[in-house]
């Protein structure tokens, strides 16, 4: 690491108030960017804005802000790799999850994380929901908007995937995917521990394959073999 970004201990040395102070001072190749939803699109316009490439592990963003970063990673001829979870095991729920999509018909996400995390759903289950997107939507029973009572109740509805979200203390972040069919049930789940062991090999594989990719890449398991 070159440098790192905090307003309140930054030293002008290798500690800088803001991404942006920090790449016009040093040379960097790629900005990693594990903040929050509130700064994390600001962030990498700034690195993307300097030729810098971003591994992004922040969650909040949406599809078009997605959109909106691969577009300008284009024009600046450097690549962007963001994953809702830079767990190895979490990129395999993912990759597993799209491959049994093909074969299952109904689905719903059960995102778990801390009382306090701000943004709901997690970007593991909003990402998991539009990977999913790209092999089909479920098919429903019943149309969320045919719900009686309180419609809120079937959880948010992205990329066509119902997504759940429990917020209580103990949880870091898990993420379970239900498959269902007539007499049976499949479920996926991965749980994060307290620890950021689990993320550290999934940023460096990300960051090593930033080097001649250009736009974004969405999710760590594209990166494996």
């Amino acid at each position: 690491m070159l440098a790192g970004v905090s307003r309140s201990t930054a030293d002008g040395r290798s500690v800088f108030g803001s991404v942006a102070e920090a790449l016009d001072t040093v040379a960097a190749d790629v900005l990693v960017d594990y903040t929050s939803a509130a700064a994390v699109k600001a962030n990498v316009i700034a690195a993307l804005e300097r030729g810098v490439g971003a591994v992004v592990g922040s969650s909040g963003l949406g599809a078009e802000d997605y959109d909106d970063i691969d577009q300008r990673a284009r024009t600046a001829g450097v690549g962007v790799i963001a994953a809702g979870n830079f767990s190895l095991l979490a990129a395999l729920l993912l990759r597993s999850a799209a491959e049994i999509a093909h074969h299952a018909r109904s689905w719903e996400i059960v995102d778990y994380a801390s009382a306090g995390k701000i943004d709901a759903p997690s970007g593991t289950a909003r990402e998991l929901a539009e990977r999913i997107a790209g092999v089909r939507e479920p098919h429903v029973e019943r149309p969320v908007d045919d719900v009686l009572g309180s419609r809120e109740a079937r959880g948010a509805t992205v990329a066509g995937t119902q997504i759940h979200s429990v917020r209580l203390p103990s949880f870091v972040v898990s993420t379970e995917i239900v498959f269902a069919a007539a007499g049976e049930r499949l479920s996926l789940r991965h749980d994060a521990g307290e620890t950021p062991e689990p993320y550290v090999a999934g940023t460096l594989l990300a960051i090593r394959a930033i080097p001649g990719r250009v736009g974004l890449t969405r999710g760590l398991d594209s990166l494996l073999d």
